[in-house]
């Protein structure tokens, strides 16, 4: 396989996307990841039509309806500015909001992804990070508006603009490797087909069975990043005759998290790199559906049916199906 493998979307631990900082959160799944909040958006909402307000009070929405429609009508809310605008027009409003978690609903129903923390801690800069206790009612209230406000503005800072960029920043290992290093994954990060007077690529070993699978594995830039789109272009054999192209049928990715970090301080090498790449070490938090690939040496794009948060930042990306025999040893390869 040739590159170049690009992963494309947002880094969210820097990107512009995410409100500048006033406090600091941190949300814990297996290994946690850091992302910036700013200040709230305090902003009074349009008037509510309804019947004439009593003498010197204003009719509540939430009284006149009752909690359970109310809670029908907060969940419709898809933008997190009208979220922030409810709960600033009354005390009783933001405890409305924040007990019921509205927040986290709309967070989740953008990025399902987000489900995979297991908890979230806020500190000031420059001070230590306290974890909160649940030891009172008062207590209880205080984490549910701080995971309130945490929740508001990763929706926001996920759902605003943002320009792509490549988020990959280094291999982990491949299923296989046909010599190594010549032929090693690092190649497919590399722009040109060749190196000096040397082609550059990745390829698999080969297989009697055209069915069986292999796959390239990388770390992304954060634990955080916003993935929508890969790149992937095959090699062609520009030093055969007939100069074939091993290209995968189909292709597949997943997006997930290492149950421990397997590449720290470990240099891949032909021995080790499928140990560093058994689907035991990882959790995975995203599969995409099967994309057919062209065979031609081409840079492919491989547009996600939506963006993708990837948390724990590693892109599993599955090569299924081999489609050309080899002409010398009669085996299928992938390159």
């Amino acid at each position: 396989m040739r590159s170049r493998v690009v992963a494309e979307g947002t880094v969210c631990l820097t990107s512009s996307a995410i409100v500048p900082a006033t406090l600091q959160a941190t949300f814990h799944f297996p290994h946690s990841a850091r992302v910036w909040r700013g200040d709230e958006i305090w902003l009074q909402p349009s008037g509510i039509e309804a019947d004439p307000p009593e003498q010197g009070r204003g009719m509540d929405f939430l009284e006149c309806v009752g909690p359970d429609t109310s809670a029908i009508v907060f969940r419709l809310l898809d933008d997190p500015a009208d979220l922030a605008r409810a709960s600033a027009v009354s005390r009783s409003w933001r405890r409305f909001v924040v007990e019921n978690q509205f927040s986290k609903i709309q967070c989740l129903r953008a990025y399902p992804e987000v489900a995979n923390f297991m908890d979230i801690e806020i500190c000031s800069p420059g001070s230590s990070v306290s974890r909160n206790v649940r030891s009172s009612a008062a207590a209880e209230f205080d984490k549910l508006e701080r995971d309130h406000r945490v929740y508001m503005h990763l929706t926001h800072g996920l759902l605003s603009p943002y320009n792509t960029k490549d988020c990959i920043i280094h291999c982990v290992g491949a299923s296989s490797t046909d010599r190594y290093p010549e032929e090693a994954i690092e190649n497919t990060l590399e722009a040109a087909d060749r190196l000096g007077w040397n082609p550059s690529y990745w390829s698999s070993r080969g297989h009697r069975d055209p069915a069986v699978a292999e796959c390239l594995m990388y770390r992304l830039q954060t634990d955080l990043c916003l993935v929508d789109e890969i790149k992937m272009r095959p090699f062609k054999a520009f030093f055969r005759d007939d100069e074939p192209i091993y290209s995968a049928e189909r292709i597949r990715f997943q997006m997930g998290y290492p149950k421990s970090p397997p590449w720290s301080g470990t240099t891949i090498y032909g021995e080790n790199e499928g140990q560093l790449i058994a689907d035991s070490n990882y959790i995975w938090t995203y599969t995409s559906p099967e994309f057919p690939m062209l065979q031609e040496n081409v840079l492919q794009s491989f547009k996600l049916p939506h963006p993708v948060l990837c948390i724990g930042g590693v892109v599993k990306i599955e090569l299924l199906g081999g489609v050309v025999k080899d002409a010398f040893d009669g085996l299928y390869y992938i390159w």
